[in-house]
């Protein structure tokens, strides 16, 4: 029996796919977690549905909602503002654009975050650094 063998690129390229598909299996939302994110698209402002990130349900934790958000203490708003909005002078706290940029993001976590508290179940919200959008950003994301 003659079988043919596989390649270097063909066992990379089948390595690849495994971890991909594991990693996808792990970091996947449950049920209820995109139920909520369902909810929160169904429900949104049109603020919220046009705004560049999207705040999402990652999963439940006996009844809190961890949501995903591109700030926190680590990452300065001005960073992640510069990534939504290149145009915008983000050194500049003063930089009317920049505070007008600030208070769109304030909004809509407020709302995705509204919405899903709304929910039955729901007792509170946690929010969760998204250090991948972060990082597909080429925004540095300390160690903790």
């Amino acid at each position: 029996m003659n079988r043919p063998k596989l390649r270097t690129w063909q066992w990379i390229a089948l390595g690849l796919l495994l971890f991909t598909g594991a990693s996808w299996l792990v970091h996947r939302p449950d049920a209820r977690a995109r139920q909520l994110n369902g909810v929160i698209e169904a429900q949104a402002s049109p603020h919220l549905k046009t705004y560049p990130y999207e705040f999402r349900v990652l999963r439940i934790e006996s009844g809190v909602a961890v949501m995903s958000t591109p700030r926190n203490f680590d990452v300065p708003a001005f960073k992640m503002l510069g990534a939504l909005y290149p145009d915008i002078d983000v050194k500049n706290p003063n930089d009317p654009a920049f505070i007008a940029a600030e208070k769109a993001l304030a909004e809509a976590q407020s709302e995705a975050r509204a919405i899903v508290l709304s929910q039955p179940g729901i007792t509170g919200v946690r929010w969760e650094l998204d250090k991948h959008w972060l990082s597909a950003h080429y925004i540095d994301v300390p160690d903790r």
